[in-house]
């Protein structure tokens, strides 16, 4: 508790008025130079201090500090005291004064609170101060005054959607701001201009910040933007266009025309009553009407001989045309038959498999099974379509050639393909079919193969996305054209809202609506911290109307619904019986939910000024964001300068910071006017873009100088923070950004049929036929998934037709790349199954 002692006013003699003022005020000065103590005359001795200013609510906007000010009459000290703790007195800015009409003295404090204050207790309590004021009689306090950092998300909770409304009819725009400190102010604008409702009273804003037009006009059509702003920023959502059309109308009909010669009368219409606009819809019914007239009202007339031959003539050209045009469609349809039937063989060769090598009993016919396909020449056959295989007697059927059952004289070879077409082809002949039209030609970012039951594998190298397609996915029959696509932020808008952040990349497989027999396996990064505790993670699926719709919820699974997902620590595996376009969204349930950094370093491979830039890019944990940021350093010419560090960003509403130190102040210097560069959190939990960067820019103090030794530390304020020490020399240093630190993936990009999985297509018939069947010991799939820890999913397996393929599904997606045949041989011989010994069978049996 500060000192009763009030303190000490400095006076000198020779200055009567001050003297004057302190002998009022009950102040007593001695010696040349005399203390003052705030002592109240004995009039006012009995008086408690009240308030003349209260402290009142504040908002720290951006790093600008607050003042908080309190004033009491009469009053021998203030103090603040600010979540319970009393403010240090140097701290207090003091005036004293006397009030003229009472002459009670007035004594005046203020004090500044910064953002940093603030940000010590933001989330655990609201940050509060008050001011006590004392008299000789006793204490007062004021009211409490909370400080609120001030903030405006970016994402709206609800954008306008767009409209097209008959004319005179409601229109009903939605609008819910982005959440914020103070709570946003809403205003909605068309093309541009305020809506102002007191001067069109047409429109109405509701209490809920909704648009109503009460009658739509024509002049009402246009892009509407609802806009939130307060104290800190000004957000516009996507413009929403409303259309106002107009459905044609009938004109009356005109009078009944004379009796022509044909014995017939008619009248007739216009839609011009409205005429249709805007793309509204035409009239509907005739415009034309007829009418048979009276016997006595038709005309006299006489058919000639050369009307009788007009007609005949007639008749006889008509009848000729039939017959030719008879004749035409029974030809092509035969042509087309023998070609569907050339087609339907041809297209077993193009489904990712080169021919098989077989030894015939005919040498004079060997030459039909050694030619290499064209696998190009064919891929109009199915440009995205479904067909089924037509089988025809005599022909090469896939369902009955050697990999199922071995030829005759037991002598055979399988060759696995590797499917290279264009990709730029691909994806020119996908976008021109309308539901693909919005796809990105990256075709960088794209694979895609042809498969039949089979299955095969897709991947996107260097970014930890794939797509296994497990044997009889595919229904037996059918050739799909498949593809995969990682979506870029810029392409795809996905609404975020509350405490949600992306933790996934946005991805593409497809084409829709295909039909699967069984669920396909996609594996792509996440960034989470892998802690469902922490986390409410959802998997979102775009629509065909292209908005985004919750599908499953991490942990709370259906067996029954047709996703199903795996969450490992920095991978997900999805389960889908449907193609389309997915994304993890998280949403953190406290403060302790964190998502995972990744930091990197680059710097020009080249500078010959004296200034030097380094660049720290902060991202998402994701390998497919690593490669984009690598192949974009690669264009700006930049150099990997050290390893990638990873830090844990936790939903605390701290921002990240980045500073720089212990440089040589002989020979370099920072162009950094501040102690450090500041991410604000929002942009990392919210924002749009999925990586982020800051740049130091350093000076060094002669050309000469090419030695940098500093440290650079990146930390979120009151939680993790990482330390890069860099000492390298930046004109012989030349590390390459796609060096050691970026995997390169160079396996093939579509992999169909055998050569897509580890386990031969007949072990793993032999594996499922041993496993599926229960066993009283539990000898069986049960054990398989303990014994390869994926005991968490025994419901989801046991809902499928044969559990056993599943989890071999699962572990081939797991192990494509680092999979050892034999460490499942050996969990098989654990299990105590003689069908462990399959996994020694020759290559002819396989």
């Amino acid at each position: 508790m500060p000192s009763l002692l009030g303190p000490f006013v400095r006076c000198r003699l020779g200055a009567p008025l001050l003297v004057l003022w302190l002998v009022l005020a009950g102040f007593t000065c001695t010696g040349s130079e005399h203390t003052a103590t705030a002592t109240l005359p004995a009039a006012f001795s009995d008086l408690l201090p009240h308030f003349l200013v209260e402290p009142e609510d504040e908002y720290i906007v951006k790093n600008k500090p607050v003042t908080l000010t309190c004033r009491s009459t009469p009053a021998t000290q203030i103090y603040f005291k600010c979540n319970g703790e009393w403010v240090h007195q140097d701290d207090h800015l003091i005036e004293r004064t006397v009030d003229p009409a009472t002459a009670l003295p007035v004594m005046q404090v203020t004090i500044e609170i910064t953002r940093q204050q603030v940000e010590k207790i933001f989330g655990l309590d609201e940050y509060w101060c008050q001011c006590v004021a004392w008299s000789t009689t006793g204490t007062q306090k004021s009211q409490k005054a909370y400080i609120r950092i001030a903030y405006l998300r970016k994402n709206f909770e609800e954008e306008p959607q767009g409209k097209e409304v008959a004319l005179d009819q409601e229109v009903l725009l939605r609008c819910h701001p982005p959440e914020g400190v103070p709570q946003a102010e809403v205003e909605w604008q068309r093309n541009e201009d305020v809506i102002d409702p007191a001067s069109d009273p047409n429109f109405f804003i509701t209490a809920d910040h909704n648009l109503i037009i009460k009658k739509a006009r024509l002049a009402d059509t246009g892009n509407y933007t609802c806009v939130a702003k307060n104290i800190v920023a000004r957000r516009k959502s996507t413009s929403a266009t409303v259309l106002i059309y107009v459905d044609g109308g009938w004109s009356e009909w005109s009078k009944w025309s004379a009796c022509g010669a044909d014995c017939s009368m008619w009248r007739s219409r216009e839609c011009t009553q409205p005429s249709p606009g805007t793309g509204g819809k035409d009239c509907q019914g005739l415009d034309l009407q007829s009418l048979n007239c009276t016997s006595e009202q038709c005309p006299q007339t006489v058919s000639g001989a050369e009307d009788v031959a007009l007609y005949v003539g007639m008749v006889a050209v008509a009848l000729c045309l039939t017959l030719l045009l008879i004749v035409v469609v029974l030809v092509y349809r035969r042509k087309k038959e023998g070609l569907d039937a050339d087609v339907a063989d041809s297209s077993i060769l193009t489904t990712g498999f080169q021919p098989m090598g077989i030894k015939p009993s005919k040498p004079e016919n060997s030459h039909l099974l050694t030619i290499q396909p064209d696998l190009t020449t064919t891929t109009t056959s199915y440009q995205g379509t479904l067909r089924s295989r037509h089988d025809t007697t005599g022909k090469f059927s896939m369902t009955n050639g050697p990999l199922l059952d071995p030829l005759p004289n037991g002598s055979h070879t399988l060759h696995n393909g590797k499917l290279n077409p264009d990709p730029a082809d691909f994806v020119s002949r996908l976008s021109t079919q309308s539901y693909f039209k919005t796809l990105p030609r990256d075709v960088a970012n794209t694979s895609y193969g042809t498969f039949n039951f089979l299955g095969g594998r897709l991947t996107i190298p260097n970014t930890g996305i794939s797509l296994l397609i497990p044997p009889e996915a595919i229904p037996r029959g059918k050739i799909y054209e498949i593809y995969l696509t990682v979506q870029r932020k810029e392409d795809l808008r996905l609404p975020l809202a509350g405490c949600q952040t992306l933790l996934s990349p946005v991805v593409s497989c497809g084409p829709p609506g295909v039909v699967l027999s069984r669920p396909v396996i996609l594996s792509m990064d996440h960034c989470s911290d892998a802690c469902l505790d922490n986390w409410a993670i959802r998997l979102k699926k775009q629509n065909y109307e292209g908005a985004w719709e919750d599908v499953l919820l991490m942990g709370e699974e259906l067996v029954s619904e047709p996703y199903y997902c795996q969450l490992e620590a920095e991978t997900c595996r999805l389960f889908s019986e449907q193609l389309g376009t997915f994304a993890l969204v998280g949403e953190s349930l406290h403060m302790g939910a964190a998502k995972r950094l990744r930091l990197v370093l680059f710097s020009d491979a080249y500078c010959s000024t004296l200034e030097y830039n380094i660049r720290v890019y902060c991202m998402d944990d994701t390998q497919d964001v690593f490669k984009e940021v690598m192949q974009m350093e690669r264009q700006l010419g930049g150099r990997l300068i050290d390893e990638p560090h990873v830090l844990l960003f936790k939903d605390s509403y701290h921002n990240l910071r980045l500073s720089i130190h212990d440089m040589p102040q002989a020979h370099w210097r920072s162009k950094l006017l501040a102690g450090y560069q500041e991410i604000p959190f929002y942009h990392i939990w919210n924002g749009s873009q999925r990586y982020l960067h800051c740049t130091f820019t350093l000076e060094r103090l002669s050309l000469s100088t090419c030695e940098l030794t500093c440290q650079l530390c990146v930390w979120q304020v009151e939680g993790e923070g990482q330390s890069f020490s860099l000492d390298f020399n930046i004109a012989k240093d030349t590390r390459a950004v796609d060096s050691e630190f970026l995997l390169m993936d160079n396996n093939a990009t579509a992999l169909a049929g055998p050569s897509a999985f580890q386990i031969p297509y007949l072990i793993r018939q032999k594996i499922c036929s041993s496993l599926d069947a229960p066993c009283p010991n539990g000898a069986d799939w049960r054990m398989l998934a303990q014994r390869l820890k994926l005991e968490r999913h025994m419901s989801f397996f046991a809902s499928k037709a044969s559990p056993t393929s599943v989890i071999l599904d699962l572990w081939e997606a797991q192990h494509f790349h680092s999979g050892n045949i034999n460490q499942l041989a050996t969990v098989m011989a654990d299990i105590g199954k003689q069908e462990a010994m399959i996994f020694l069978v020759s290559d002819g049996e396989c």
